[in-house]
């Protein structure tokens, strides 16, 4: 039996190390990265079977290795950590390729479950939409300004001009974690 390889793309140091061990623990070798330029130089450098990728590393998004992961490893399953989950996102995510997303905070257990389910397992119809709570005027605003963000190519000026908002005021509110739904 092969060993499976990760690369774990991360800038917070004392997670990416509490899962590196995890998931070594479990039999899968782990490759880190803290940047995107690292990222690039082990993607050169090795091969892998999965790629876990922080969406937001420093400031910069993750999202542009995906296409660059998924043209050097054509079978390899990407999955999306992030501590600021937004539909957007997701959606861009899994457009560029991505098999998954998941929200921060996260356990092993959840990462390997998460990476490793299959794309057409995933149900985003709910089956019994009378259940369905609508979201939160705050968390409405929140996808809103996430979707605008996306469409400027994370330019924050650019997006609270779109937004008629002043800058200082889109930068409050994209430092605060999301509002629950």
């Amino acid at each position: 039996m092969t060993t499976q390889k990760i690369l774990l793309v991360e800038d917070d140091e004392v997670f990416a190390r509490v899962i590196s061990r995890a998931l070594e623990q479990r039999d899968y070798v782990v490759s880190q990265a803290q940047t995107s330029e690292q990222a690039l130089q082990l993607i050169n450098a090795e091969s892998f079977s999965y790629a876990i990728l922080d969406l937001n590393l420093g400031g910069e998004t993750s999202l542009s290795l995906i296409p660059l992961i998924k043209q050097k490893f054509a079978d390899i399953r990407i999955l999306i950590l992030t501590g600021y989950a937004s539909i957007a996102t997701a959606v861009e995510a899994i457009k560029l390729g991505a098999d998954n997303y998941l929200a921060k905070p996260a356990d092993a257990d959840e990462i390997l479950t998460a990476m490793l389910v299959e794309k057409e397992s995933l149900d985003f119809a709910p089956s019994d939409t009378s259940k369905l709570e609508p979201m939160s005027v705050r968390r409405l605003e929140w996808e809103h300004i996430q979707r605008v963000l996306m469409e400027n190519d994370g330019n924050i000026s650019a997006t609270a001009r779109q937004l008629k908002m002043h800058r200082r005021t889109l930068q409050r509110k994209l430092q605060k974690k999301p509002v629950a739904k």
